[in-house]
């Protein structure tokens, strides 16, 4: 069986796929692609969505961005070594952060509130890390504050380590998606697997073991902007206890609760966008008062 049936049999939901651009981010080593979807008005506050391993902006968020688009300016990209983000060796969760604050700085502005899925919700939690005056709120999904927590993971993560290490001469590019402003209207598979496949195996490998090394457990309890977890209750990569755990160490953080797994944010998006924009709007209004 093919990529392409592979990818056939998942059910992709049908959303509009904005137009994206190349946006220069100065300092952090060169370019990367953004989708800038406007909202209901030009002040409309602004979404900044950051994406799961493997994926891009744009395929992680493509069916949640015209429900949010309602109400907010939402912003996506490519983060380091991902679809058409910057590259970078190593791949640190830290570079990534500093990127979302260059991205604000572009845009030219002073604060969004962060939403982050998997990996991206990571990110996220770095973001206010570093960059606590740029984060308006914070909404994360299937997230976690730490990864090694058994044996078994503590020795997948280490491996993945040891092997990207070995393997650092190979490219961190899988193939190249042409760059246009255009919106993509090849057939929404052939779409989803180009954007696929052009995160390398290699790149998706350094990404793992620095998320293998994430610990945010010790600082959480000092995050001070209104905060949202959704939780995945099917969840079998990072289990719902987890993410409920983390939840509990924010202060004053709400959970929202799907029957869903990890792969909700597209493949169960019936479920996903109205919980997901449900704690966005909640975590914009405590951010008002």
């Amino acid at each position: 069986m093919s990529a392409m049936d592979l990818v056939r049999r998942v059910h992709l939901p049908w959303a509009p796929l904005p137009a994206g651009r190349m946006l220069d981010l100065p300092g952090r080593g060169g370019a990367t692609w953004i989708t800038d979807t406007p909202g209901p008005t030009p002040e409309a506050p602004a979404v900044v969505l950051l994406h799961a391993l493997a994926t891009t902006g744009l395929l992680t968020w493509y069916p949640s961005i015209p429900t949010l688009a309602a109400r907010y300016r939402v912003i996506t990209l490519d983060q380091r070594c991902h679809g058409r983000g910057i590259t970078t060796r190593p791949f640190t969760l830290e570079d990534c952060a500093d990127d979302v604050a260059a991205l604000l700085d572009t845009l030219g502005l002073e604060q969004a509130v962060i939403g982050g899925y998997s990996m991206g919700s990571i990110v996220a939690q770095r973001v206010w890390r570093q960059h606590p005056q740029r984060v308006r709120g914070l909404v994360l999904g299937a997230t976690t504050d730490r990864f090694m927590t058994t044996a078994r993971e503590r020795i997948f993560h280490q491996a993945t380590g040891a092997t990207m290490r070995s393997l650092r001469s190979l490219p961190l590019r899988g193939p190249a998606l042409p760059p246009t402003e255009e919106t993509p209207t090849a057939d929404l598979h052939t779409w989803a697997l180009a954007e696929m496949r052009a995160t390398s195996p290699l790149a998706v490998g350094q990404a793992v073991a620095a998320l293998g090394r994430h610990h945010s457990r010790p600082w959480l309890g000092r995050v001070d902007v209104p905060t949202a977890v959704v939780v995945t209750l099917h969840d079998k990569v990072i289990p719902p206890h987890r993410q409920i755990a983390l939840a509990r160490r924010i202060p004053g953080a709400t959970v929202h609760e799907i029957a869903a797994g990890h792969a909700a944010v597209v493949r169960e998006a019936e479920r996903f966008v109205p919980a997901f924009a449900q704690a966005v709007h909640t975590v914009h209004a405590r951010a008002r008062s």
